[in-house]
């Protein structure tokens, strides 16, 4: 799969005031989208569970100002598209995958890295940088109390 630049979707402030929130769909109920096409044609489809979870998140965030992108997790992006979800520089981006951090492969001379290994990298780090605070809470609550 070629990579897509991720494309990112906001309501605007006047939308914002149009919308209002969604109601919360008990178990058993149903989501159906409704389409009303130029020419008059009307066309309701009925949604599967899962898609109503995808639409409810995406609403909630939508609503809340958010801008979001809906990507598929087989996806793949560029080092460029992927420092903004890693929070890191390209050039990090690059030696994560030729230190086998990130599995990637090359389309060309281009570098493409699938979004859930992606996410998967984002989860790990988040969780060593998690680890590191708590260290550093604790070497500070040492040095405070026992002057260590």
């Amino acid at each position: 799969m070629a990579s897509q630049v991720v494309k990112f979707a906001g309501l605007s402030d006047r939308d914002l005031k149009k919308v209002a929130a969604m109601p919360r769909l008990a178990a058993g109920d149903r989501m159906e989208l409704h389409v009303r096409r130029k020419d008059g044609k009307e066309q309701t489809l009925a949604l599967p569970p899962a898609a109503v979870d995808a639409v409810e998140i995406l609403i909630d965030r939508l609503l809340s100002g958010d801008r979001v992108a809906v990507l598929a997790e087989d996806q793949e992006l560029s080092p460029t598209e992927i420092s903004p979800i890693l929070g890191i520089s390209r050039p990090l981006v690059v030696l994560r995958m030729d230190r086998g951090d990130l599995p990637f492969r090359y389309v060309g001379k281009h570098r493409r890295a699938l979004l859930k290994d992606v996410l998967s990298l984002k989860a790990r780090l988040e969780a060593q940088r998690g680890a590191m605070e708590a260290l550093a809470e604790d070497a500070e609550d040492l040095h405070v109390r026992y002057g260590v």
